[in-house]
């Protein structure tokens, strides 16, 4: 079980390795790098999908086993939490961190330059496109306030 365990951590890595390979292969082909950004993204989320569900359908098994053996103790320790549901935990954390920053970060990238030509066009729209700009920032600030309460849960 623990080589199972050990293989779900070296998946991600291997992808992000071979996704950054064929990013910098794809690059001097001459193909846009928001393309090869996005489709490397997407790519990425369906390993993490895969991992994850592998992961969880292992740790499902694995409690329900458990489950069996433990019902004489589960009385006494009914408050805890199990290991695989703090691994859960801060799996959801990461994703929930991640993507929100992506999500700030995408928003932050089309707003600030449309925010400067804005104010270099005319001084008194700075305000309004300051408030643009924090919200698209925001996004990311969220997504750390909800990885923040997950692990709090825990």
């Amino acid at each position: 079980m623990t080589a199972f365990y050990i293989l779900i951590a070296v998946i991600p890595v291997a992808a992000i390795t071979g996704l950054f390979i064929y990013a910098v292969k794809q690059r001097s082909k001459g193909i846009p790098g928001k393309k090869i950004v996005i489709s490397n993204l997407v790519s990425f989320a369906i390993v993490l999908a895969v991992v994850g569900a592998l992961t969880f359908s292992v740790a499902a098994a694995d409690s329900s086993e458990t489950a069996e053996a433990d019902a004489s103790e589960q009385t006494s320790q009914s408050q805890s939490v199990s290991a695989s549901d703090k691994g859960m935990a801060y799996i959801a954390a990461a994703v929930v961190t991640g993507l929100s920053g992506v999500g700030g970060g995408i928003a932050v990238a089309a707003g600030a330059p449309a925010a400067i030509a804005a104010t270099s066009e005319d001084q008194k729209a700075f305000g309004k496109a300051l408030i643009f700009v924090a919200l698209g920032e925001s996004i990311a600030l969220y997504g750390v306030v909800i990885s923040i309460l997950i692990l709090n849960k825990v």
